[in-house]
């Protein structure tokens, strides 16, 4: 038996871990952006757990066509107060919404972890939203970052793929590696046309925040750790599947 959720509380900083970081939204949203834009198609846009809009907004020059799907009551009323009118907003569950159309891009960013069933909302992606032309952009945490596993030699975490008391509180349910993702990605139907990383990474967030407030990492310094995880995909803070329709 499923104990009911409650997605605004997920979304709340704990006592010793925040659910968003400065390095999350100041270095993360950036460069996944960067990651996506080569592949994006013309036509309309769905992000799929938009939190409180602030991945939404980076979209909004790109596309003009924008639907957020949100579980979070809370988060929604936050990101609408912040964009206006600009984006069509959801509240609902993946697994239960309807969609009136299907769309030519498709985000989700560091929420699949969150799912209960995540091979069944990947199902519904590929069968039902994605177009025959479109593009889905699939980025989780990496179980493999750096971070992580210094974590494990320190005696923080028991394994790489260890869910954390912290990230149990914000709701998550598995730690993906390349593998586990494109595992689920591909149960669910969906043709898995790009694999990357998103930048390389060996300190945790709060680490990165205390150091983006000091001159010593420098855009150059950033821009390197991006680079390099594109030659080194499994050691990065985040991992990326570009996907396609599947048949």
């Amino acid at each position: 038996m499923t104990t009911k959720r409650d997605y605004n509380k997920e979304l709340k900083d704990t006592e010793d871990h925040k659910y968003g970081y400065s390095f999350d939204y100041d270095v993360m949203h950036p460069f996944m952006l960067k990651s996506f834009t080569p592949f994006f198609r013309e036509g309309n846009f769905l992000e799929l757990g938009s939190f409180k809009g602030a991945f939404t907004k980076r979209f909004i020059s790109h596309f003009n066509d924008i639907t957020c799907v949100e579980a979070s009551d809370e988060a929604i009323q936050i990101a609408k107060a912040e964009l206006g009118n600009k984006i069509t907003y959801i509240n609902s569950l993946f697994e239960t919404v309807m969609l009136p159309k299907k769309y030519d891009n498709i985000v989700l960013t560091h929420v699949l972890e969150h799912i209960d069933d995540p091979v069944k909302v990947l199902k519904r992606i590929n069968d039902e939203w994605l177009s025959d032309t479109g593009r889905f952009f699939l980025v989780c945490p990496n179980a493999n970052a750096p971070s992580r596993q210094i974590a494990v030699k320190m005696g923080l975490i028991s394994h790489n793929a260890a869910v954390t008391p912290a990230e149990k509180e914000h709701g998550h349910r598995i730690t993906y590696s390349l593998d586990t993702l494109e595992r689920d990605a591909k149960a669910a139907g969906l043709k898995v046309v790009h694999r990357s990383g998103i930048f390389f990474k060996a300190l945790a967030n709060f680490q990165w925040d205390k150091l983006l407030g000091t001159d010593i990492i420098s855009p150059e310094y950033m821009e390197g750790c991006y680079q390099l995880g594109q030659q080194y995909p499994d050691l990065c803070s985040s991992i990326f599947l570009m996907c396609e329709k599947g048949k």
